[in-house]
Formats: C-alpha cells, structure tokens, sequence
C-alpha cells in the first residue's frame, strides 16, 4: 500500500465527525485534528491565537503572523500557487483554506487526500462565525469565546458622528477599488466609512472620473495586496487635491481573523486624522 493510501486509511481510523464549511460543504474531519494546514494569513494568525501551535504542520509564504511560525513552519507556496505535494507529504488531517483567497482547482487536488474546510467571509459577523467554526473543530471554544468577547465589544464602542463618502483602492495597473460585496467595504462601514462603490462589483475597476462623479471625499489606499506608499499618495493627490487621502495598513481592513481585535483601534486613529474627525 503506498504512502498516500496508508495516510487516507489512517485519517479514516480516527474518530471523524461531520462539519460544515462555510460553502455549506458537508465534510468529515478527525474530532480533534492534529496536522492542520492553513492557506489564509489571517486564518493561520488565528490557529496561532487559539493556541494550536503543536497542531499546525504547515502555513502559507504570506503568512507572516505570528513571526514565529513563519520562520518555522513548513511552508506550501502562495496562497493561490500551492505546492499540493509538499501538503500532502506534510500529512494533514485538515487544511483551512477560503474561496476568495484560494482556487478552486487547488482546493479541489487537495481533497483527494485530505478533508477541506472553506471560509467564505464578506462581513464582520461571517467572520466571526468561521471563528465559532474552526473552535468548534479545533476543541477550542473557551478561547474562541474570549477572543470574541473581545473583538465585538471593541467593535460596539466605535461611533462616529461624520460618514466620509470614500473609496478604498488595492490596485494599480488598473486601478482597483473594494466593491461592495466585500469584507473591506464591511470594515469602511465600521470606520464611518461610506463606500461610493457599494453598488459595484467586488473589485471592481475604476478611474479618477468614476470617484469624482460619485462626490468622493475621502480615498484611502492599502499596504496590501498593493504595496502603496507615499509616492503614489502624491502623485494622487494631483490628481484629486480636494480629496482627503490615507495610506492605511491592509492588514486592519481586509484580515478576518483574531486581527480583527486591532482593527478598532486602527480605525480611531485613521479617524483622528481626518478633517471632521
């Protein structure tokens, strides 16, 4: 028997119970998983905070939280050119990915060996369900509950008075912009953000006509997946010199994980620095 069929066979001799992804994907995973691997930064950070160090085998190049396992942890390529045989020699008996930031064809070869379990986020709430989930099959609820506590009364205590009309770029080359069907259109929400490109498509993309036509008022740009800075800041800023614009951390608007802890206070001091606060 090779060394594949040997793994599947002994995956199937473990104690499995069924769960559903956020797909609605019914799959069957081991009741406590020991070899995880995770395909989404802001998912492996939250491995990491539900205290799951022994269990994940192997992680992502762009996962670089927490710092530790990322300079020690089994790497399995990008988060959409994953290098399936080096999961499969890692010998999982779970990987985490998500729809957005993975490929389906990918997803689909590692479900020839291993059972998958999906996240599909667009919101603060979706967020925290997935959080719930994985606790759920990881045996980490205390924790997860805690983190939540934590994250929705930090979330409850933003308030702000003025909603800026914004958009909120992450491309260049074309220009690209957060749609409305987004989580970072979600997170503009909780900013006191109103996103001028709720109607449009996911990311969708615009031109300099398109956010003068829609009375922007403020243009906030990404550390990620762009890496703007300050260079492109100005060189917009000729462009639209009524306009307020920020470079903001990508990280605080888009990760949906244990991150989203930090986003609060991300969001006040961005706030802080606009003309009517």
């Amino acid at each position: 028997m090779n060394s594949e069929a040997t793994h599947t066979n002994s995956i199937h001799r473990k104690t499995l119970h069924p769960v559903t992804d956020q797909l609605g994907k019914l799959i069957h995973v081991p009741l406590t998983p020991r070899r995880i691997v995770s395909l989404v930064p802001s998912q492996t950070e939250l491995l990491f905070d539900l205290g799951l160090n022994e269990n994940v085998v192997g992680i992502t190049k762009f996962c670089i939280h927490p710092s530790e396992w990322f300079r020690t942890k089994t790497r399995v390529g990008g988060t959409k050119k994953i290098n399936i045989d080096i999961i499969r020699n890692l010998r999982p008996d779970l990987v985490i990915a998500n729809k957005e930031e993975n490929t389906l064809e990918d997803v689909s070869a590692i479900e020839e060996f291993c059972p998958v379990w999906t996240s599909n986020i667009s919101s603060c709430q979706e967020a925290i369900d997935m959080i719930k989930r994985i606790a759920e099959i990881t045996q980490t609820g205390s924790k997860a509950d805690d983190l939540i506590n934590a994250i929705e009364k930090e979330f409850s205590s933003l308030s702000f008075t003025y909603q800026y009309r914004t958009a909120y770029m992450i491309w260049k080359d074309p220009w690209m912009a957060a749609g409305g069907d987004s989580f970072i259109s979600d997170m503009m929400k909780a900013c006191g953000f109103i996103n001028i490109l709720q109607h449009s498509s996911r990311y969708p993309t615009i031109s300099w006509e398109d956010l003068k036509q829609n009375n922007i008022e403020v243009l906030l740009l990404s550390s990620e997946p762009y890496p703007f800075d300050m260079k492109h800041l100005e060189e917009i800023s000729k462009i639209l010199p009524e306009v307020e614009i920020r470079l903001v951390d990508g990280e605080m608007f888009s990760w949906y994980g244990s991150r989203l802890l930090l986003a609060p206070g991300h969001f006040r001091t961005l706030r802080k620095t606009l003309s009517r606060g």
